[in-house]
């Protein structure tokens, strides 16, 4: 099984997909003439340009009709019904309590992005651009601090008003001041947002800018400023949002499950970013907290597409009459992007846990080659790196230009940086390693742990403790023998079971000793490092920073991740900071699966050329109505 990472709580689902979870930004772009428009032309020393995009030229033309993953003349109609496999925000994957997801307060709903228009939006072919939507073209001055998104007139809200400027500027301002802290986080270097008449945004960021915040700007949802004169957007609300995407907020039942509805008139349908997309009449996302449960309901035609991430399901538990007779189908597709994080962090907030030395101890009692034989049915792939599948993972010892960046940091780091990277020591698969524990124990004796009799006490004299918060029993099963190859060392490890309300409150307060987490990872790192792993986000509450890493080197590389000019200067940074952090044990990395396991009702159709970087399926398949009557689900 696996966990998603959580996607950033103002962008788009297409839009976080495209950037990685971690945005991204303009440079070395091309003028392009203009014509047409009602606003002055561009001033001598401007760029224009129909998009954004990192290190370079965008990979679609000005005039490019639609994204070669989708098929133009897929047929609409029809649904489709999900669990929900991402969070970002203040979302958690079992229920919800408000259609608010981008504060910090409250549950909120899956696939709320999907009624919000932004001013421009990904591709899933390309993991680091953004092509115009409610902008339809964007201008940026020659010392990159200033930008204007040229807005198209046709722009809609659902109700019809005209979708201006000034609600862009509302928007910015809004989340800015007031959003969920991973948003204000991104957005503290945008100086102003303004409107220069009805269809002219004005961006003006700070010379300490990070290189994708235009990008983040791009992609941040576009609310109306009118309809928030009327309603709080501080406080959490079931009253709909309104909203100018491609759908709009349908029949809900609180924690339960919530429909989206497509907008048949919607304003940007036509648009090249939009052309054989969005072909489902409906979306539904169905909450369950049990993940059999789920899978029963799947099996019975309650909901009609999943993501697997399950592996004892995924091998044992397609055997029911659909599977077999081929109207439940299922595909392994393999998964080209970054692997992400995934793994039990440590809250080094904590005084148990901030020796490293301590915290290496950790990991060494994980017997990863017992679980993935004897659970996960040998179907996964150990996590070793924050930046797997990316030429930023580090391996080996750093090399010349890795150097040039540590060795005047020499006396700030562990010798260990300068070493071989740190890989998970390779067990013996009898789940309980003997050299390996060990040497875990004598990690710990150095580091001034003591044993008397069954109780390992701390350096402070105070019995080792350590709590493995969850909000699901899912990895239950896989914690049960890390937690017993703890207590082979004295350690009194248990794992806590607490609803999702309990976990989400004690996880933005950083209150726990362990929790699992996938941190997602970008082909193109950027403004996320500092907010997964940057000293501020540290000490900010409801930050994604959980293990509480507040170190200064860390925060130095990160910031000059940010202003990276060339892409093997950011990779050369990246793989640094890779070590960094791995030297300092703040985690015990888990699995990765290095595929999408997709399962479901055989009803769709889909284009014969699939997205590079993501399977496509809310945005590019369709319902065949000849299959779906043959299927005849039984829900």
């Amino acid at each position: 099984m696996s966990q998603n990472g959580p996607m950033m709580p103002g962008m788009t689902r297409r839009a976080a997909l495209a950037l990685g979870g971690t945005l991204a930004a303009a440079t070395g772009l091309r003028s392009l003439p203009w014509a047409g428009s009602s606003v002055a032309q561009a001033a001598d020393g401007e760029t224009e340009q129909h998009g954004l995009s990192i290190f370079g030229e965008l990979g679609l033309p000005a005039d490019f009709k639609s994204f070669a993953y989708v098929d133009p003349n897929a047929p609409k109609g029809g649904s489709i019904s999900l669990q929900v496999n991402a969070t970002g925000g203040n979302q958690n994957f079992d229920t919800f309590d408000t259609l608010n997801i981008y504060i910090l307060r409250g549950n909120g709903a899956a696939g709320m992005g999907a009624i919000f228009d932004t001013l421009m939006t990904g591709s899933l072919d390309e993991p680091d651009a953004l092509y115009g939507l409610v902008a339809r073209t964007v201008r940026w001055s020659a010392d990159r601090l200033t930008y204007r998104f040229v807005l198209r007139p046709e722009a809609r809200f659902h109700d019809g008003s005209k979708l201006t400027a000034a609600d862009v500027a509302f928007s910015l301002n809004l989340l800015k001041t007031k959003g969920h802290p991973v948003i204000r986080s991104t957005l503290r270097n945008l100086e102003a947002a303004e409107a220069e008449g009805d269809d002219v945004v004005m961006v003006r960021l700070n010379a300490a800018h990070s290189r994708e915040l235009p990008l983040i700007v791009a992609g941040q949802p576009i609310f109306s400023k009118a309809f928030y004169t009327t309603h709080s957007f501080e406080d959490p609300t079931l009253d709909p949002p309104l909203g100018s995407g491609a759908y709009t907020v349908g029949a809900f039942e609180q924690g339960r499950h919530i429909n989206f509805d497509r907008v048949k008139d919607y304003w940007a349908k036509d648009l090249p970013v939009n052309v054989g997309q969005n072909n489902f009449d409906t979306i539904r996302y169905e909450y369950f907290r049990e993940r059999q449960i789920a899978f029963e309901a799947f099996k019975s035609g309650v909901f009609t597409f999943r993501e697997d991430a399950t592996s004892i399901i995924w091998a044992q538990g397609y055997d029911f009459p659909a599977a077999k007779d081929g109207r439940v189908k299922r595909e392994t597709i393999p998964d080209q992007g970054p692997r992400g994080a995934q793994g039990w962090f440590l809250n080094t907030r904590r005084d148990k846990f901030k020796n490293p030395k301590i915290r290496e101890a950790l990991g060494l009692c994980f017997d990863f080659n017992w679980t993935n034989q004897n659970i996960m049915f040998g179907l996964y792939q150990r996590t070793w790196s924050y930046f797997q599948n990316t030429p930023m993972a580090a391996t080996g010892k750093p090399g010349p230009d890795e150097l040039a960046l540590l060795d005047p940091l020499r006396d700030r780091l562990s010798p260990d940086v300068f070493k071989d990277a740190y890989m998970p020591p390779t067990s013996d698969g009898s789940g309980q390693d003997r050299a390996l524990l060990g040497r875990a124990f004598k990690m710990l004796q150095e580091a001034g742990c003591k044993r008397d009799g069954s109780i390992l006490k701390l350096p402070d004299g105070q019995p080792f403790t350590i709590e493995f918060l969850d909000y699901s029993q899912a990895l239950e099963r896989h914690t049960a023998p890390f937690i017993k190859n703890l207590r082979l060392l004295g350690i009194e490890a248990t794992f806590r079971l607490v609803d999702t309300a309990q976990f989400q409150s004690r996880t933005q307060t950083f209150d726990f000793d362990v929790v699992t987490r996938n941190n997602g990872a970008s082909f193109t790192p950027g403004e996320g490092l500092r907010v997964v792993y940057g000293s501020d986000a540290a000490k900010t509450p409801g930050s994604l920073n959980l293990t509480g890493i507040a170190d200064p080197v860390v925060d130095l590389l990160i910031d000059k991740a940010l202003v990276a000019a060339t892409r093997p200067e950011l990779e050369t940074i990246c793989r640094s900071l890779d070590r960094v952090l791995r030297a300092g044990h703040y985690w015990v990395p888990m699995w990765n699966l290095p595929a999408h396991w997709l399962a479901y009702w055989d009803i769709y159709d889909r284009p014969k050329q699939p997205p590079k970087y993501d399977p496509g399926v809310l945005s590019t398949w369709w319902v065949d109505p000849a299959k779906a009557a043959r299927v005849k689900l039984p829900g």
